[in-house]
């Protein structure tokens, strides 16, 4: 995965550092949503899916990545 939201883009939609990673792309658009329906749960449902979705699949990388450096050691 390739990070696709610029600097300028998350600086603009006031992304916090510790959440910019390659989803942030997905986030932008998950918070304007949230914005703009005051943060209902039931709201918003496919953009937090589509960004959940995306930090699960860079977790499971990052753990693919491990299991392989363990065992070449």
């Amino acid at each position: 995965m390739e990070q696709v939201a610029t600097q300028e883009e998350m600086r603009e939609a006031r992304i916090p550092l510790a959440y910019r990673d390659q989803c942030a792309h997905l986030l932008i658009p998950l918070n304007k949503c949230r914005l703009k329906e005051f943060y209902l749960p039931w709201k918003c449902v496919d953009e937090r899916h589509a960004y959940e979705k995306c930090e699960y699949e860079l977790f499971m990388e990052r753990v693919r990545k491990f299991e392989a450096a363990k065992r070449s050691d």
